[in-house]
């Protein structure tokens, strides 16, 4: 992979300390480039996308952990592609570097450096911009890259920094490696509505009717808690709501005022309102 370093490899991981899925070399380090298994068939237990480590190889499945979740399963090794430095992908086409710098972890500036599946040591810069840009990457006779015939770097680290100072002529300064980033929230669990309080409230100026009423209007001055609160207590110890003592107090007058003979109305109930 011309100047650009690699640990060595191992079909083993020690899996007995906690911490070794964390400490592993970059060798241990691959991307899901497919679901699997395909939602055609099932539930997927890795989604594309995800990171996950490899505790062990055996031909063509590789046993591995993930990185977020530490779930483990198998995983066929077709499913997976290995990443180095973060940012470094073997053997990802244009169209799956494309599928996954579109995934919504990702934002502008988010890029990844794939190898050329048809020649080792050939290399191609795709970042996510507007749409995804991709640049091809020449090597000189003395193995030093470039894009630009002006710049030229000694390893693709240094370009990488180089690139992530400033754009220098791409379409944007490099940002996040592919799939570093941290997905947003769902909304299907937004939490408890925020606390709204007025600054400026004068309760001389609230009208007592406000206090009592529970008729849900919204343009009312006091929340509907508040006032709901207020009637129960008032409910609970032994003072009735004023509304309801003026309405018993018509009742009782419109009883008095249009009450009929028993005699006139045997056969008609009535029940004082008209």
């Amino acid at each position: 992979m011309g100047n650009v370093m690699r640990g060595g490899s191992s079909n083993k991981v020690n899996t007995e300390n906690p911490d070794s899925a964390v400490k592993g070399s970059d060798d241990d380090i691959v991307v899901v480039i497919e679901d699997y298994p395909s939602v055609e068939i099932s539930e997927p237990i890795y989604r594309k996308g995800e990171k996950l480590r490899v505790i062990a190889q055996e031909a063509y499945w590789w046993r591995v952990c993930a990185v977020e979740t530490g779930k483990e399963n198998y995983i066929p090794n077709s499913h997976v592609v290995r990443v180095y430095h973060g940012w470094l992908f073997e053997g990802v086409g244009r169209q799956k570097a494309e599928e996954l710098l579109l995934l919504p972890v990702n934002r502008v500036g988010s890029f990844l450096v794939r190898e050329s599946t048809r020649e080792r040591g050939l290399y191609s810069l795709s970042v996510k911009h507007r749409t995804v840009k991709h640049y091809q990457i020449f090597r000189l006779d003395n193995s030093w890259y470039y894009i630009s015939p002006k710049l030229t770097f000694q390893c693709l680290e240094d370009m990488i920094n180089h690139y992530s100072d400033s754009a220098d002529g791409l379409c944007c300064t490099l940002t996040t490696p592919c799939l570093s980033g941290t997905a947003e929230m769902s909304d299907t669990n937004p939490g408890p509505p925020p606390v709204v309080m007025r600054r400026h409230f004068d309760w001389k100026k609230v009208d007592r009717k406000q206090l009592v009423s529970t008729d849900g209007h919204s343009d009312n001055m006091v929340s509907y808690g508040v006032r709901n609160s207020i009637a129960a207590y008032l409910s609970f110890s032994g003072q009735e709501d004023p509304q309801q003592q003026r309405a018993e107090r018509r009742k009782k007058k419109s009883r008095s005022v249009y009450a009929i003979p028993e005699s006139d109305n045997a056969n008609t109930e009535y029940d004082g309102d008209f």
